[in-house]
């Protein structure tokens, strides 16, 4: 008889969740590959899978859970101490505690990598940039090589550390990346290597690591034998989250700590691999059972709890047409005879419309605006609908707004904190000595300079003249520095200590300060939950939460809003009711993702994933024209589109097919396939 917490699971998430549990002799089972279409419980089954293993024994310290977003990590701790409860009662919030390796990729990889930091030659005091910070850094490199005065424009330095990123994450030679993804920097690629080469040379000099570092060096570490037998043997079980968005870092990283595949669990979709931008590769997903071949067992969850069930049919044929996929049709109990909607408007402009007027239509029948959703291939495309919006007054959120770590004010914050940890981290000592007044960018180059070379940067800092024109504000960085540098207030209290140095300089920089303040204070409630800076540094570096002062489209004092989105921020999502714009060739797939079979495919994918977001109601609206603007020689002119090349005529029977608006006072009431006149008959006619 089924324990009773498993009972509520389906056969499948009830085969995932018990697949080799309870083996005699402490066996641990060998390696699972779980295919979880969407909505089809995965979060469920992975916490009733980890739970499962607790309650029969296994020890949680030695379970290793890794996913994509620290949120993500706390969730499924949360569902696995209520699904312990039921069992353990009172024992259970021990054990969850005891859970402690549960994390995203890379801030699992920071805290292995402090751990075996004497083994690698590594400084158990690095700190960690983020994006924009290896960027300036980038860009500090690039400036000292000249680069940034070359006759033909270099590329920028996002381009850079993009052309970076993707090489060390995707384990490709730079040529290929070129030629692959940037083929307008080709011509570069000597100086390219060059740059690369300095910045890395400086990130270890500055006792720095990027995001890609984490994995890089993860990666490294775990290429000796023996670390990797060494860091693997502390693991009984590895489970990996969102599989189809590694890279093939992460899958390295996977099969060196168990290369037998022992106790190793991944969890995924491949039909929902959309992140190849980011190195991620679909590979790693559909070349799993080949890398455990014949030991890997495969489980299926293609129960769908979310979507009606015309809906799924619409999305499963999409996805039917992928030239390579895990074959596998969701299905729901949920029936229901409405069919999502192919909807054909005249612009942009009418689409605009034609949403607001049904989100109006729906809020009316009793669906709130948060229960809906807007999705869109590119942030771009919202434009004209965030106009209207705006004018008939209807409050929205667009996701993708500022991070905590996007905002200046967070970054001078954060940037005081990791000057103090790390005094050889030169983006933040330069952002820093810049705050204070009478200080420009030479002279926080030569203070750095002069300290750069000392074994104790602080005091060589505190020893050096006062620059001219910082009066008593050169004292009391001093005096800042050397407090936090010692640790006398403790942990959080210095954080406090470092707001307390920094909001007179917020007065003065920001004509917002006061709404900025509250992020602060935001960044101190933060900062309680962890047990010291440095662990505080890089979980809040690599996992940020939203910034409350520069959020995009803030819903203007209501509680309701719409919700605008890109399908990639969308994944994971759902809502009652979701409308995709622009579902027409050169949006869906985009004019710049065809270039290949890969780019297409994951093209396809986009639109699935979009699809199925919806829960009750589906519209895909194709606009027959776009206006662009400036972007031609004639100046600014229409386009016009097609539908998406990934709703041939063969799927349209999945569909609702109409357009908007209809013509005539009885429009509401007549089909959109009913001919109004016949053109074609008058033409005929003409001649007999």
């Amino acid at each position: 008889m089924a324990a009773a917490y498993l009972e509520k699971l389906n056969d499948q998430q009830r085969s995932a969740v018990e697949h080799g549990v309870g083996l005699a002799d402490g066996k641990v089972a060998g390696p699972l590959l779980i295919i979880a279409g969407a909505g089809s419980g995965k979060t469920n089954t992975l916490a009733h899978r980890v739970a499962h293993l607790i309650v029969n024994g296994a020890d949680p310290r030695r379970i290793l859970l890794m996913t994509f977003s620290r949120r993500a990590a706390s969730e499924m701790s949360r569902r696995v101490e209520r699904i312990c409860a039921q069992v353990l009662g009172a024992k259970s919030g021990i054990m969850i505690d005891a859970l402690a390796w549960s994390g995203t990729f890379h801030g699992i990889g920071a805290r292995l990598l402090r751990m075996y930091a004497e083994q690698i030659g590594l400084n158990v005091d690095f700190t960690i940039h983020d994006r924009e910070d290896s960027a300036d850094l980038m860009n500090l490199v690039r400036h000292e090589l000249g680069l940034s005065k070359t006759e033909s424009r270099f590329p920028t330095k996002g381009t850079c550390l993009s052309i970076y990123s993707r090489t060390v994450n995707s384990q490709t030679p730079l040529n290929e990346v070129l030629h692959n993804n940037f083929p307008w920097v080709a011509g570069w690629e000597q100086q390219l290597k060059q740059l690369f080469a300095a910045y890395v040379e400086a990130k270890q000099t500055q006792n720095v690591l990027d995001y890609d570092d984490l994995l890089l060096y993860w990666a490294q570490m775990v290429g000796d034998r023996d670390l990797a037998d060494d860091v693997g043997s502390r693991f009984d079980h590895v489970m990996v989250d969102e599989y189809q968005d590694t890279n093939r870092l992460q899958s390295s990283v996977l099969l060196a700590l168990k290369p037998g595949g022992r106790g190793l669990t991944v969890v995924g979709d491949d039909a929902q691999s959309i992140y190849s931008f980011r190195a991620a590769t679909v590979r790693n997903i559909l070349d799993f059972p080949n890398e455990f071949s014949p030991a890997a067992d495969i489980i299926t969850l293609d129960r769908n709890y979310r979507s009606t069930q015309t809906i799924l049919s619409a999305a499963n044929g999409v996805i039917d047409l992928a030239r390579e996929r895990f074959t596998k049709n969701l299905w729901t109990d949920r029936q229901s005879a409405e069919r999502p909607k192919l909807l054909t408007v005249k612009d942009e402009t009418t689409q605009a419309n034609y949403i607001v007027e049904q989100v109006l239509e729906n809020r009316e029948n009793g669906m709130t605006l948060k229960q809906q959703a807007v999705l869109f291939r590119a942030s771009s495309h919202s434009g004209p609908l965030e106009v209207e919006l705006t004018r008939r007054n209807i409050p929205f959120v667009k996701f993708g707004g500022l991070k905590f770590l996007d905002s200046a004010h967070v970054k001078d914050m954060l940037a005081v904190l990791r000057f103090a940890q790390n005094p050889r981290d030169r983006v933040a000592g330069f952002r820093l000595l810049k705050m204070i007044p009478g200080i420009g960018s030479q002279t926080a180059g030569r203070v750095l300079d002069a300290i750069a070379a000392d074994p104790e940067p602080l005091m060589a800092l505190a020893e050096i003249p006062a620059p001219p024109k910082s009066g008593e504000d050169w004292p009391s960085f001093l005096k800042l520095l050397e407090g936090l540098r010692k640790a006398e207030a403790g942990w959080p209290a210095d954080i406090a200590q470092a707001r307390d140095w920094y909001e007179p300089h917020l007065d003065r920089i920001h004509e917002d300060a006061e709404t900025r303040k509250a992020d602060l204070l935001q960044l101190e409630q933060i900062a309680a939950g962890y047990p010291n800076r440095e662990r505080f540094l890089t979980e809040l570096t690599l996992d940020p939460p939203d910034a409350t002062s520069n959020q995009a489209g803030v819903p203007l004092l209501d509680e309701d809003y719409l919700i605008l989105s890109t399908i990639h921020s969308a994944k994971g999502q759902e809502w009652r009711a979701v409308f995709m714009l622009n579902v027409v060739d050169g949006c869906i797939p985009s004019d710049l993702g065809v270039g290949t079979t890969q780019e297409i495919e994951e093209e396809r994918r986009l639109l699935y994933v979009g699809m199925t977001r919806a829960k009750d109601s589906l519209t895909l609206i194709t606009p027959q024209r776009f206006f662009t603007g400036g972007q031609h020689a004639q100046g600014d002119r229409h386009v016009y589109a097609s539908r998406t090349r990934f709703i041939p005529v063969t799927l349209l029977k999945f569909f609702e097919t109409a357009t908007w608006p209809m013509v005539g006072a009885a429009a509401s009431e007549r089909s959109a396939k009913q001919i109004r006149i016949d053109v074609g008959a008058r033409m005929r006619s003409m001649w007999k």
